[in-house]
């Protein structure tokens, strides 16, 4: 009877998915009943964890709901074309009578819910539980967002391309009004992802508190500025990928299945030099065009560097049923300096392994923590979302990276990089002093990331502290 019960309903993605599924893992392993409640698209990454041994409960809802006009086949966000999105946003808020239906039967103590579900506060208020956020990103994002919101400095400027200064935060940190183009509509009305954007942060006003994918360590600033200034309630619980202790085959599994054999991954890698590979992906949704592939190939080729290079998605790939995308002879001219993978790959075990110099990312933040866990320096190419604040405390807080000089956010199709600055941003840290420094502070804290979720450690107090404030919640009820 004293048994804490918590739901975790995940946003429909991969990058959304797995840190939850590290999360229900976490809660386990602390005595803890969790439950997932999953959608189509998800369900066998559930599946497999209950099968390796994690007693994690699950319950399935449809998706696209009955009354959606999304296609059948869509199941989650990597699928979604831009002008889809409206449809897909209609299709979440359909979820909220169903979600709400499990409550009447199972009687959870706590809803961990992601912001895109902004309903589950609502949800979580008509069962007298509390409602946590897991936004899956840093504290450094959650405080930029804010500050943003707050004083608009992007109205400031008289050009897209004009730097300003977000206000009042520990550093001094650096945008244009091309990067954080979310934030606001350039005719200034108010669309329907301004709608969304703001239904979410009232949501969370109204939520018990926030879940953090960080460690303290890794942006105490942040950590301290996101609980005393902005006066949020928050505990700092990973990396979650730290607590699930598996090897080899745990690292090969998370996420999709890969589109290649780790043991063949892994032959090829321990061929290699120690910090001589450079490893390029750019996540599960973001999409580049083919000219911008070209590039990127093109830069890779100038560089002389060995490489893995994993791509998932070309927008406009083919013409007359052939690729466009690699220029003419480029695999057989790097057959034995490069692997391109073309689909899912076994991310974490490719980063820890010795031969990985850098990391050239787009700064999701399941990425950038896998980056930081592997103690491996990181080129920075941010997409879209929140990534370009991501983008920020590696290059300007931590110093263990450099950018690559993304200037526009923008979910699909983005290209704008150009060949010469790909080699440069590669050669700065595969063969420069500063480059070495960088490896050398990555490695420190790749070491407090370690040290961080271990018994006593902050994000293990940090999680013990949360665990008694619901245990009294539920007695209390």
């Amino acid at each position: 009877m004293n048994q804490l019960h918590v739901f975790f309903f995940p946003f429909l993605a991969q990058g959304h998915m797995i840190p939850t599924l590290d999360m229900a893992k976490l809660f386990i392993s602390r005595g803890v009943k969790t439950t997932i409640i999953a959608t189509p698209g998800f369900d066998k990454q559930v599946e497999n964890a209950r099968e390796s041994g994690f007693n994690i409960g699950m319950h399935v809802l449809e998706f696209p709901p009955e009354k959606s006009e999304l296609p059948d086949e869509i199941k989650s966000l990597d699928q979604i074309s831009d002008d889809l999105m409206p449809t897909f946003a209609e299709a979440l808020e359909l979820l909220q009578e169903p979600v709400e239906k499990l409550p009447e039967e199972f009687h959870p103590d706590c809803l961990v819910a992601d912001p895109f579900f902004p309903w589950a506060a609502d949800s979580a208020a008509k069962f007298d539980i509390p409602r946590l956020v897991f936004h899956g990103t840093c504290c450094l994002s959650l405080c930029s967002s804010e500050h943003m919101r707050i004083y608009e400095p992007f109205k400031n400027v008289s050009s897209d391309s004009e730097q300003f200064v977000l206000p009042n935060l520990p550093h001094e940190l650096k945008f244009t009004r091309l990067q954080v183009m979310f934030h606001f509509d350039q005719e200034e009305t108010e669309n329907d992802f301004t709608k969304r954007f703001i239904k979410i942060q009232e949501s969370e006003t109204r939520s018990y508190g926030v879940l953090v994918n960080s460690f303290y360590e890794l942006e105490s600033d942040y950590a301290d500025h996101y609980r005393k200034v902005l006066r949020k309630k928050a505990w700092h619980i990973g990396p979650l990928l730290l607590w699930s202790k598996g090897g080899e085959e745990y690292k090969a599994q998370r996420g999709k299945e890969s589109a290649i054999d780790e043991h063949e991954c892994l032959e090829w890698l321990n061929s290699k030099e120690p910090n001589s590979v450079v490893y390029i992906c750019f996540g599960s949704i973001a999409t580049f065009t083919a000219k911008q592939l070209h590039e990127i190939a093109r830069g890779l080729e100038i560089s002389g560097q060995k490489f893995i290079w994993i791509v998932r998605k070309v927008k406009n790939q083919k013409e007359d049923g052939k690729e466009n995308w690699l220029p003419e002879g480029f695999e057989k001219r790097t057959k034995d300096k490069g692997l391109i993978i073309r689909g899912w790959a076994p991310q974490l075990l490719i980063l820890q392994n010795k031969a990985i110099g850098v990391f050239v990312t787009h700064c999701g933040w399941n990425s950038m923590l896998e980056g930081v866990c592997s103690g491996v320096p990181m080129v920075t190419w941010p997409v879209f979302a929140e990534q370009f604040y991501n983008e920020k405390l590696v290059t300007d807080v931590l110093r263990i990276g450099v950018s690559v000089g993304s200037k526009q956010w923008k979910r699909t199709g983005s290209e704008g990089i150009e060949r010469e600055a790909i080699d440069k941003a590669i050669r700065h840290i595969m063969e420069g002093e500063e480059g070495s420094e960088m490896r050398s502070r990555a490695q420190e804290y790749k070491e407090k990331a370690r040290k961080a979720v271990e018994e006593d450690g902050s994000s293990y107090t940090d999680l013990s502290a949360l665990l008694e404030e619901l245990r009294a919640i539920k007695v209390g009820q």
